[in-house]
C-alpha cells in the first residue's frame, strides 16, 4: 500500500486495465498472463507492449487537463508549445494556449507542477485573481 501511495504523490494521470472495484479478480488475470503474451508476432521476446483496445475514457486524454500531462503531446517527447483542445496553462487556469504562451521571459507552455517557481507563479496568478475590487 505504501508504494501505491508513493507513486500517487508522483504521477498525475493513471490509465487502468483493469476495473478497480474488482480488484482480487484484476489482480489474478495481471499476474497468471502466459509469458508469450509479452512477446512481438514472429515469436521473439520484444520488449514492446501495443495496445489492440480501450475501454472508457482517459482522464488525461478525454477531459481537460494540464499541458504537463498531455497524452497526446507527451511533454518529454514534444515542443511544449503544442497542445491539443483540451490542454489548459497550468499557470493561467485557462485553455491553452494563454497570453504568454510563448512569451520570450517565462512562457507558460513550459509550464509544470514539477517546478516550484511555475507553482509560484500559479499561486501568485491565483491570488491576484481573488482580489476583490476596491469600492
Amino acid at each position: 500500500m505504501e508504494k501505491i501511495r508513493k507513486f500517487d504523490e508522483i504521477e498525475d494521470c493513471f490509465i487502468l486495465d483493469f476495473d478497480p472495484s474488482d480488484i482480487e479478480t484484476s489482480l489474478h488475470r495481471i499476474y497468471t498472463l502466459p509469458v508469450s503474451s509479452f512477446t512481438d508476432d514472429d515469436g521473439g521476446g520484444g520488449g514492446d507492449l501495443s495496445v489492440v483496445a480501450e475501454k472508457g475514457q482517459v482522464a488525461c486524454r478525454d477531459y481537460p487537463h494540464s499541458r504537463h500531462i498531455c497524452i497526446k503531446y507527451p511533454f518529454d517527447k514534444t515542443p511544449h508549445e503544442n497542445y491539443c483542445k483540451l490542454c489548459y496553462c497550468y499557470v493561467c487556469d485557462c485553455a491553452a494556449p494563454c497570453k504568454d504562451w510563448k512569451d520570450s521571459k517565462s512562457a507558460h507552455c513550459n509550464a509544470s507542477e514539477k517546478d516550484g517557481d511555475w507553482k509560484e507563479q500559479r499561486r501568485l496568478k491565483r491570488k491576484q485573481e481573488i482580489k476583490l475590487p476596491k469600492s
